[in-house]
């Protein structure tokens, strides 16, 4: 589920609901966010050319009339704050930065939170511990038997020596049915672009991040659902503030945090802001997608694995046109975009990108896709072309915040366990990438896997989906591209294409795999 209002449920559920038609849509106009102007904070990106950040970045960030917040010396890059209008033209004066580049048009501000957290499952112990999928609602997760989770967990459910991220809006630490495993030490809140550590710290304040963490390893005990690796530890990397925006700050800060601190697996259900296409040669924008491009490549050169989903808009993103919605942290200015604009993070190369499919295996109406970008297909849910008996609505069921319930989900969508621990139906690529990072993490658990093969483990395992036939095609006739109208198209063979990727994941191949 992407942070913006799409097909699939938007992180700003309490006030959108599914479009169904493209007609409706108000396209408005405003100038380019530009250089900031007196009296307005903003965060900036600080790219320096060398990967390393000088001694003296703190002085300059200073001499240049900004707020220095915090250094990534092992990517070259520096987050601060300035209300100067010159603060970015005084900075590349500077040869030794490359560039500069606002984030949003108001600065991020952290709240005051408690900083200690209760620590999950101690690392190490045994990698084959056998899980039941007979929890209260296990009768309800279609998705799960449609990956093949629970003949999976009859061989393992994942062990505690692996740790996954689940870089969202955080996660409630205190639900019951992720509580026991989750790893408050390694969690972190990023939102002012500074890692603030702790379980509470990265509480979850929207409930996104609490449904793609159920999804991933919500515990196999007696309540409510069970997760695809149910035995792993996850930890919140909270990025994305209550708005469901994800800025450039924080997206840095988490992939540095989760290359630093050990992490196995990253799961993102989101793109990052405010440029919901990121281009290369566009000054504006350069800062930041190198910047993020850099924080994701170090995590990957640390060991973790990277999964992300592609997005709700049903854009073929191997042939993007135009962006009617970027930036979206004001007014969108309608633009032309070319093949050096990419969706960050699932563009990033090595990054595993997931499409959503509904029950019937197809692809969910409203997901992205595009060949390269699209590696292997998971269940995100289909509540218009793909509702089944086993599937009334469509949509996937996780975990959610009970403080939350009634604030950001649907009263048609809420569930409560028979213990009082509450649940949410969500659909979207949010719903679809923490199944294969799921998948991704049982991967990890059996130890025989290098780290930088864990996502070819996912891709080669996956169960091969041909395009659909041309009668099937014209379904998604009435679901054009949110961006530029295009019809939707398939492209590619059953091995390999457009909508699928390598296949739809299954966990029983991944986790017998030789």
């Amino acid at each position: 589920m992407d942070s913006r209002p799409t097909w699939g449920e938007s992180m700003r559920i309490s006030s959108r609901t599914v479009v169904l038609c493209l007609a409706m849509a108000v396209i408005l106009t405003a100038p380019i966010i530009g250089p900031a102007r007196a009296g307005t904070m903003q965060t900036f990106i600080v790219l320096y050319s060398a990967q390393a950040v000088p001694a003296d970045a703190a002085r300059t960030i200073t001499n240049a009339g900004g707020v220095f917040v915090y250094a990534y010396n092992a990517i070259g890059v520096v987050i601060a704050r300035s209300d100067s209008p010159l603060f970015r033209d005084t900075l590349l004066a500077d040869s030794r930065i490359e560039n500069v580049s606002s984030t949003a048009g108001f600065a991020t501000k952290l709240r005051d939170v408690e900083t200690a957290g209760t620590s999950g499952p101690p690392s190490g112990g045994p990698v084959n511990i056998t899980v039941a999928d007979s929890d209260s609602l296990s009768p309800l997760q279609w998705d799960m038997i449609q990956i093949h989770t629970p003949e999976a967990h009859a061989i393992t459910g994942g062990s505690p020596s692996v740790l996954v991220g689940d870089i969202d809006t955080g996660l409630d630490y205190t639900h019951p049915d992720l509580a026991a495993n989750v790893d408050g030490a390694n969690s972190v809140n990023c939102l002012s672009g500074a890692p603030v550590p702790g379980a509470v710290a990265a509480n979850d304040d929207n409930g996104h991040g609490t449904h793609t963490a159920g999804t991933i390893a919500a515990a196999a005990n007696g309540i409510g659902i069970v997760g695809v690796a149910p035995n792993v530890r996850i930890a919140g990397i909270k990025a994305g503030n209550a708005d469901g925006f994800f800025f450039p700050e924080a997206v840095v800060c988490a992939f540095v945090w989760a290359g630093t601190h050990g992490f196995n697996v990253t799961n993102n259900s989101y793109f990052a802001d405010p440029f919901y296409l990121n281009c290369h040669n566009d000054p504006v924008q350069r800062a930041i997608w190198k910047a993020e491009q850099r924080a994701i490549r170090f995590a990957m050169s640390q060991g973790v694995t990277v999964v992300a989903a592609v997005g709700n808009f049903a854009d073929d993103l191997a042939h993007p046109t135009k962006d009617i919605q970027s930036p979206d942290d004001t007014t969108p200015v309608p633009r032309t975009v070319h093949n050096d604009c990419v969706d960050i993070p699932a563009e990033i190369a090595g990054v595993l990108g997931v499409s959503a499919v509904g029950n019937l295996g197809l692809k969910s109406f409203y997901s992205s896709y595009g060949v390269g970008v699209v590696e292997v297909a998971a269940p995100g849910g289909d509540s218009i072309l793909q509702q089944t008996p086993a599937a009334p609505n469509g949509r996937v069921l996780s975990t959610w915040p009970s403080a939350l319930l009634t604030v950001t989900c649907l009263p048609a969508r809420r569930l409560v366990d028979a213990s009082g621990a509450t649940y949410c139906y969500q659909q979207g690529t949010s719903m679809a990438s923490p199944h294969a990072a799921g998948v991704a993490a049982l991967v990890a658990s059996q130890g025989s896997v290098k780290p930088g093969q864990i996502a070819a483990t996912v891709q080669l395992t996956a169960d091969p989906v041909s395009c659909p036939s041309p009668a099937t095609v014209s379904l998604y006739a009435f679901f054009p591209s949110r961006n530029n109208g295009a019809p939707q198209a398939c492209q590619g063979g059953p091995g390999s294409n457009s909508w699928y990727g390598k296949g739809q994941v299954n966990a029983l191949s991944a986790v017998t795999a030789p």
